[in-house]
């Protein structure tokens, strides 16, 4: 499949490049003889084929990547796991994988795991340069065979590994070729890290169209103009990031002086995106194309997507669209009953070949979100609950409205704190914005960013937009929302913070 995939692109376009880190740059040829030499080194260590999880300790570098493939070339999986994170976590996610197989993709030091964890440039340096025993694995490998695991934040603490299948990452490629047009010509600039699915985006539609990926510098997205002069250098046309991303941008005005010359299409995904911030970019980036990603992780990436084609207003509702061929949303009510009816929300459930494999080493997860679709009667057919609640406008068109355990009842009322913050975020006075139901208090609590702190004129001006008992009974000001490292609202930090208070 891959490895098949990354021979014919040696060969097509064996000096064009495939990877660009700040450090590094490998060819189409030069990493596929890398990767060919690392995975015949594993298979030292390694039986092929037994669909066995490997860690590999990652940076935002291009030997991750290439240890990604190795992996994949032996028939087994790879799990990326940042090696900046805390150990303890760490030892949660191999202790979930009981596996004993750990390369160093980085230039830090090995943690402290007890185990012989494997180096990449050992690897490297030891492997020889077998395609022949690579191409025999590869034909063992169905498509129903794992090919990475990632592991979100779990509610309970304990991190989840999603684990994906070779089909949802080929349907995947499928559908983005499809709906988007991408060409060999393109260069994707990667802003996610190699842990987070978003990343899976440019390394595997790059790869599908024989493209480029250059890795974008995270301090770039904090200084607008670093980030417009490195993406004229390398002419990227193609950015795949998150939400934050284009807020900063439009919080300290970084298309005031100059603009990106060479953007084609920007996709954005991970939170809502307000329209103020969309409509600052559309403002400055008239000819560039912008879509509206949406879709959970144990989907593989994205499940719907909507083309921005139309004006919206700064407190208007962005769509996210309609599903990607090959993928069925299906809306489900309270009892189990489909939605049909426009303007009536349900649970956001997901059916096709994008769905995950479930939770790795966890059945209880997965049989809660991957069930079988209570609406089939005549056959057994899985589905993925999301916890999103959606529904679909009067066009057809599919609106996401909030989780579902963000719906509160408060004063009487049934509440979705996401249209709370939708309103909040459409102000002019009001960088970012997030609510809480503080439930012992019964209290709405309204986090936000802003230049100065100002409740009282916040207040006033989403009393213009709400009725009275949705307005936010508490107000906590941040000159600067605290991010994750998917570049997300940190919300699990901030929250904490305040119940500690």
């Amino acid at each position: 499949m891959f490895i098949s995939k990354l021979r014919e692109n040696s060969k097509r376009h064996s000096k064009k490049l495939f990877l660009i880190d700040p450090h590094n740059q490998l060819s189409y040829r030069e990493f596929y003889k890398a990767v060919v030499r690392i995975a015949n080194a594993l298979l030292t260590k390694l039986e092929p084929n037994e669909n066995r999880p490997v860690v590999v300790l990652i940076d935002r570098n291009i030997e991750s990547v290439v240890a990604f493939f190795s992996v994949a070339a032996t028939g087994n999986f790879y799990v990326p796991v940042d090696i900046t994170q805390p150990l303890n976590r760490i030892k949660l996610i191999q202790d979930t994988l009981a596996s004993d197989f750990v390369i160093n993709a980085t230039d830090k030091d090995n943690p402290h795991l007890g185990l012989d964890i494997m180096r990449y440039k050992e690897l490297l340096d030891t492997g020889d340069f077998n395609e022949a025993r690579l191409l025999k694995i590869e034909e063992s490998i169905i498509d129903v065979d794992p090919l990475y695991a990632m592991f979100t934040s779990g509610s309970t603490g304990t991190p989840k590994g999603v684990l994906v299948s070779y089909r949802s990452v080929i349907d995947l490629m499928k559908q983005f070729e499809l709906e988007f047009e991408f060409k060999e010509e393109d260069i994707f600039g990667n802003q996610a890290p190699f842990d987070f699915d978003v990343s899976v985006k440019d390394i595997y539609n790059a790869l599908n169209i024989g493209a480029t990926i250059v890795v974008i510098p995270k301090i770039n997205f904090s200084f607008p103009t670093k980030l417009i002069d490195f993406l004229d250098k390398y002419k990227i046309n193609i950015g795949i990031w998150a939400v934050s991303v284009l807020r900063i941008v439009e919080n300290l005005n970084g298309f005031a002086k100059t603009v990106p010359q060479n953007l084609d299409k920007i996709m954005f995904s991970g939170e809502v995106m307000p329209n103020k911030i969309l409509n600052y970019w559309r403002k400055y980036l008239p000819e560039t194309t912008f879509v509206n990603l949406y879709g959970p992780t144990e989907i593989t990436c994205n499940c719907t997507f909507h083309v921005v084609d139309r004006p919206y207003k700064d407190n208007d509702n962005l769509p996210i669209g309609i599903p990607f061929q090959n993928t069925r949303i299906l809306l489900l009510d309270n009892k189990n009953q489909p939605v049909v009816s426009p303007n009536t929300q349900g649970e956001i459930c997901v059916i096709g070949s994008s769905l995950a494999l479930g939770y790795y080493n966890n059945k209880a997860f997965s049989d809660e979100a991957f069930t079988l679709n209570p609406t089939q009667k005549a056959y057994e057919e899985k589905i993925y609950r999301t916890g999103d609640i959606g529904y679909y406008n009067d066009q057809g068109l599919l609106m996401f409205s909030s989780r579902k355990d963000s719906q509160i009842k408060h004063m009487g009322h049934r509440i979705e704190l996401g249209e709370i913050e939708n309103q909040a975020n459409a102000l002019t006075m009001i960088d970012a914005a997030f609510c809480i139901y503080d439930e012992e208090e019964e209290k709405i609590v309204m986090f936000y960013q802003s230049d100065e702190e100002n409740d009282r004129e916040i207040y006033r001006a989403m009393l213009k937009q709400l009725p009275k008992y949705m307005l936010p009974n508490r107000f906590i000001f941040y000159d600067k929302f605290p991010l994750n490292k998917n570049n997300k609202i940190d919300r699990e930090k901030i929250t904490s913070e305040y119940y500690a208070n």
